[in-house]
């Protein structure tokens, strides 16, 4: 039987005990906090808060392997009325529909952007630089990063299309992503993998492969390998509470700079206490900006899409992630120039900066995935699961 090693307790560390597992391996994992689920931890308490906005995409492989183990559990669904609530602000004021331009970029039938120019200038000579600039903000909900249009064009184009697909991609897990990684440890659990938490690593085990399914920064440390960087965001996360108001709006997304506020109570109306309802906003913030110059960004938001929000605050909390937001791709990088899984000797790498395709929290599946079927040796893992 083979043994393996996962260091991090998070999705991608969760996935790939399982994956692991099912296989055959006897599986450890390492987990150096309290509880699972690394960045898709959901606070207790009585506001049930993700660290920054999450939403599971039904279009990515992730999906599937979920719901075959019956993983995903009760979604919370958006009424259509509160769907009808989404707001844009476009130079300066609310608007319910983007500017003309920027739907050209939004065509299904659109030829493939570039991955060596940066996605402003290609999109510029698609839709003229208003309608390129608002599909570059928009696009923040997914990448988090104070400049989308500097980055390479494919790379933009694959996650613009992806958070405006209709119907939605995005789904919600009923009672935050802790419900996900609860149901994921469970299943863990029954398959024989020992999991240890308050257990930090910081030597490598020799006797088994280990899947290293932490932070880039983190994985760096441990490894003393310098060449494990790659660039990132830098986000404000504002989380809040208010008194419940009819005519709130359910998200506001700046089309003006990178921006993003939504009410999760708006589907899941278990996050709060009854009569309030939970906002969550990030505000990607420039290398030299400040954790105070993204609030006052998202305080303008607030003041379009919720009016009288400062009187109706119950709860508030503010932070700053960085270097936390997932792998960005410069103009003439990909994926495939990240990171590569394989580090040798037995080790590779999982997480959300890893040479692995897809977006959001697909990346740390993939790379979950891909580091088991190189540890195990790809042909067993392939007929486990043929």
């Amino acid at each position: 039987m083979h043994r393996i090693t996962v260091i991090g307790g998070g999705f991608a560390g969760l996935t790939a005990a399982i994956t692991a597992a099912e296989a055959g391996a006897k599986v450890t994992v390492h987990e150096a906090h309290h509880t699972l689920g690394g960045r898709a931890r959901t606070a207790e308490g009585p506001y049930r808060t993700n660290e920054g906005p999450h939403a599971l995409y039904n279009g990515g492989p992730h999906w599937a392997w979920l719901r075959q183990r019956d993983l995903i559990g009760p979604l919370a669904p958006i009424p259509p009325l509160e769907a009808a609530r989404l707001r844009l602000r476009h130079q300066g004021a609310l608007r319910r529909t983007p500017p003309f331009a920027m739907l050209k970029l939004l065509r299904r039938t659109g030829r493939q952007a570039p991955v060596d120019v940066d996605f402003l200038t290609w999109a510029t000579g698609i839709a003229g630089e208003e309608g390129a600039r608002a599909a570059a903000h928009y696009s923040a909900v997914a990448l988090f990063h104070h400049d989308p249009g500097s980055l390479s064009a494919a790379f933009v184009q694959e996650r613009l299309r992806r958070a405006t697909k209709l119907p939605p991609e995005a789904h919600y897990p009923r009672g935050g992503w802790a419900s996900l990684i609860d149901r994921m440890a469970a299943r863990a659990w029954n398959l024989g993998v020992r999991i240890e938490t308050l257990s930090r690593v910081d030597t490598l085990p020799t006797d088994t492969p280990v899947v290293v399914a932490t932070s880039l920064d983190a994985a760096r440390r441990l490894l003393g390998d310098d060449s494990l960087t790659w660039p990132s965001g830098r986000t404000v996360l504002v989380d809040l509470a208010v008194r419940t108001r009819r005519g709130d709006a359910f998200v506001v997304s700046d089309l003006d700079a990178p921006g993003w506020l939504e009410r999760f109570t708006a589907q899941d109306r278990s996050l709060a206490p009854a009569g309030e309802q939970l906002i969550q906003g990030q505000i990607p913030i420039a290398p030299r900006e400040s954790k105070a110059d993204g609030t006052a960004r998202a305080e303008e938001l607030l003041d379009l899409g919720f009016p009288g929000w400062r009187e109706r605050v119950t709860w508030r909390r503010g932070a700053v992630a960085n270097g936390r937001t997932g792998a960005v791709d410069l103009p003439g990088t990909s994926w495939r120039d990240r990171p590569a899984v394989d580090r040798g000797d037995g080790v590779y790498l999982a997480g959300d900066q890893v040479a692995a395709p897809g977006v959001l929290s697909e990346v740390s599946f993939n790379s979950a995935l891909t580091a088991v079927s190189l540890a195990l040796g790809r042909r067993e893992l392939d007929l486990k699961h043929a």
